[in-house]
């Protein structure tokens, strides 16, 4: 099976999308200040999105393989891991009392590799007329 690595790396974020949803919602409800926990609720959001973005790409790339659609894939990934990744860390290291403020450029910078990723696809799509 063609792109096995991509198919079980987004099945895991689904999980992934699926716990940590949950544990916003029941462990850490009214645990987080209220930035906190809208800022761990966006991340789920937004690899919840993405994640099922990728599964409807590789979806598409199986019988039309292009190589801007794994392109796409690795920028997503990294986008979501930077930006999703960062505020979850942000969030729990309030928990503590430990502050990762400088940290927090990382989720910007996992925003804009977002935005490069649809960029991409879009140049693709646009390429192959």
């Amino acid at each position: 099976m063609q792109d096995r690595g991509w198919w079980l790396t987004m099945a895991l974020s689904g999980a992934m999308v699926v716990v940590l949803g949950a544990l916003a919602a029941h462990a850490l409800k009214g645990q987080l200040e209220p930035r906190f926990e809208d800022a761990f609720i966006t991340g789920v959001r937004y690899q919840a999105w993405h994640t099922l973005a990728a599964m409807a790409l590789l979806a598409w790339r199986a019988p039309q393989r292009q190589t801007f659609q794994g392109q796409t894939l690795a920028l997503w990934s990294l986008g979501t891991l930077l930006f999703s990744g960062s505020l979850y860390l942000l969030a729990l290291a309030s928990l503590s009392g430990t502050s990762l403020g400088a940290f927090g450029i990382v989720t910007p910078v996992g925003g804009a590799v977002l935005i490069v990723g649809w960029l991409r696809l879009a140049w693709g799509i646009w390429q192959q007329r």
